[in-house]
């Protein structure tokens, strides 16, 4: 593909390491400018379960080499987008949290230098039941940084309770901060209340830099214009189907609204 990349580079950060508590790993992702304004991926370093291959000019996937994250994981990514270039990161299936010895942690770090377009698109996080896990998002942009953010989570598999999942999103452009959000899934006292998750069993958010002109509201889904330009979509579904098509409606709504498209996200998908 002509893209430069350091295809499985370890160093003593990305070399995974099994404890009494669980796996240790971290993967990285980081890109620069190539001539005619290519991006080059510069180093792709993985580590399981966190194993990494490019799949287009400037794309990259996650592909699981090790069940996880099971309790007492700590997994980290860290994404640093080179000004000017451009990444997509996604996975090849759907990340299942198992239940172990304490709770699992995946913390991701993404930097996205100025003029920089980043597109984090996973498929979705599912909480088997036992489980307890812990998912923290540092996003750091630069002037003129572009990013859109889908995170989905699944409550259990098929039948089954859902685990326990807390999350944090934080956003900053030019060290002032952008978004700040924090939701917990898994506490049967809670979640099934009509002000929280009532019957849904997914929930979902996109961030986006691109600005909504106005607040969309239908069944199951919120399209929301931060104070700082930007969007948060959120939305509630029976399954994941359901959310990924009431996501991508919102996300719509930011990017290109065409007046017709502000209709019910069901009226689409039947």
């Amino acid at each position: 593909m002509g893209t430069g990349v350091e295809s499985g580079a370890r160093d003593t950060r990305t070399v995974a390491a099994t404890g009494a508590r669980g796996m240790r790993a971290v993967a990285v992702v980081e890109t620069a400018a190539g001539g005619g304004g290519r991006t080059v991926m510069r180093r792709l370093a993985s580590a399981p379960p966190l194993t990494l291959r490019q799949t287009g000019p400037h794309t990259v996937h996650l592909v699981s080499t090790a069940a996880g994250p099971l309790g007492g994981d700590r997994l980290r990514l860290d994404l640093r987008v080179a000004p000017g270039t451009t990444l997509e990161l996604g996975s090849v299936a759907a990340t299942l949290v198992l239940p172990g010895d304490g709770p699992s942690t995946m913390v991701v770090t993404a930097h996205v230098g100025a003029g920089a377009t980043l597109r984090f698109v996973p498929e979705p996080t599912v909480l088997a039941a036992r489980s307890d896990h812990r998912l923290h998002v540092r996003l750091t942009l630069e002037e003129d940084a572009t990013v859109l953010w889908r995170e989905e989570i699944v409550f259990g598999r098929h039948g089954e309770p859902s685990g326990r999942c807390h999350a944090r999103f934080d956003a900053t452009r030019d060290g002032v901060p952008l978004l700040r959000q924090e939701f917990t899934v898994g506490d049967p006292t809670v979640d099934g209340s009509p002000a929280v998750y009532g019957n849904a069993r997914c929930v979902g958010t996109t961030f986006m830099t691109a600005q909504a002109p106005a607040a969309a509201v239908a069944e199951g889904i919120a399209v929301l214009p931060l104070a700082a330009p930007g969007t948060l979509v959120s939305a509630l579904a029976d399954d994941a189907v359901q959310l990924r098509t009431r996501l991508e409606w919102g996300e719509r709504q930011a990017l290109h609204p065409p007046p017709r498209d502000r209709t019910h996200p069901r009226t689409d998908a039947g």
